[in-house]
């Protein structure tokens, strides 16, 4: 078979996301299994650069991993005729900078969520990606997640009749940093950089409701900053200025109601960090990360609300498991393929930049909602809005 290299300029692997999901678990995962295969037969080999702005970092990670090209200098890597795909996962502020200027470039771009930190800006790179002709794409990665795809394989067998309501539980505890260190970087919490849950989860929530259930068409949030100080990498105490939780409400497409909690101040009593909880007509499901659980109309107990008498139920063993009946890949790498053979095989790839723009609106709009304490409808978006 003929070996097509194909150079991917990826910036922001310095991150924790770039490179564990992006780097190490995508694009070398796919370079470790002897390429891509195409539907013209040949095999497409990625050829990464690293692009970041620590030098020492940039090269150890080269090192570690058996790579030689890194390089501390954006414009020259995008210089390069022979490298056509420019990956971006890093700081989301100045995403549109580095994301316009690959455009410019005539790189194809693949990028991390949030696209960007405000619509209009999202918009402005999608509107630039459409002119220059070039494949865009952005990560929707909870969507190739082993749970989400029994979802899907569930709403598509017509198991749950017609879909009621969706109720969404996220988050975990993240430590305040100064007994013990925080799972996540401070800058998350700080509004002046960037930070929030709401930015970060709702650009996820949306293309999760948009694509596995139906369009959101208003919404309803409150936030919150629950801790109000934590302490950086050095141990610093900072003030908190974004928010650290949000509880949202959600009208579908369809009449489909959503809830969905997105807290970093919450101790786990799930099975998972994620799950969402369907009930149809039909029958429901409870869905995490990679399990699927679902319970028939003809499975379905007869509780009475007695509070004198000790319940008699066990109600979660009167779930059966949806069996994996397929190999799940890594979300992530199943998505990097995908744009992969969009890019060099004209594959479908539906998860543009506009559907990232709309993950913006959405957070936007929440914002909007939690400030003036009412719902707010979602307008349809397009690149000529």
């Amino acid at each position: 078979m003929r070996e097509r290299r194909t150079g991917i300029i990826m910036n922001g692997v310095t991150g924790r996301m770039g490179l564990n999901q992006h780097l190490i678990r995508s694009v070398l995962a796919i370079r470790n299994q002897g390429g891509l295969p195409l539907s013209d037969g040949s095999i497409l080999m990625p050829d990464p650069i690293l692009v970041g702005r620590n030098e020492d970092k940039l090269k150890a990670i080269a090192s570690a991993h058996g790579l030689s090209r890194w390089t501390t200098d954006l414009s020259l890597a995008l210089a390069s005729p022979e490298d056509t795909i420019y990956f971006d996962s890093g700081s989301t502020g100045i995403r549109e900078q580095n994301v316009l200027e690959a455009i410019a470039a005539g790189k194809h771009v693949y990028c991390e969520k949030p696209l960007s930190t405000t619509m209009e800006s999202a918009l402005r790179i999608a509107r630039a990606a459409q002119k220059a002709g070039i494949k865009q794409g952005v990560v929707q990665d909870k969507l190739f997640l082993p749970g989400i795809r029994k979802l899907r394989r569930l709403i598509d067998s017509g198991f749950f009749g017609r879909i009621l309501t969706v109720r969404g539980e996220f988050g975990y505890w993240v430590f305040e940093g100064d007994w013990q260190t925080a799972q996540r970087p401070s800058w998350n919490y700080r509004k002046e950089d960037d930070g929030g849950i709401i930015l970060d989860m709702y650009c996820h929530w949306r293309y999760v409701l948009d694509h596995t259930f139906g369009t959101v068409q208003s919404v309803s949030c409150v936030g919150a900053t629950h801790i109000p100080e934590r302490a950086d990498e050095s141990g610093k105490p900072y003030k908190c200025t974004a928010d650290d939780a949000a509880y949202g409400m959600f009208e579908l497409k369809g009449a489909i109601f959503a809830q969905i909690n997105s807290s970093w101040v919450t101790r786990v009593y799930r099975d998972e960090l994620f799950n969402l909880h369907v009930d149809g007509t039909e029958g429901s499901a409870v869905v995490g990360l990679r399990d699927c659980k679902v319970q028939h109309r003809v499975n379905t107990p007869r509780p009475v609300w007695n509070p004198d008498l000790p319940n008699p139920f066990k109600f979660r063993d009167q779930w059966a498991e949806v069996p994996d009946n397929a190999d799940f890949d890594n979300a992530f790498k199943v998505q990097w393929e995908m744009f992969l053979r969009h890019v060099f095989a004209d594959a479908p790839f539906p998860h543009t930049f506009l559907d990232g723009a709309r993950g913006v609106q959405l957070a936007e709009l929440a914002h909007t909602s939690w400030q003036q304490r009412r719902w707010v409808d979602v307008p349809d978006l397009s690149l000529g809005s």
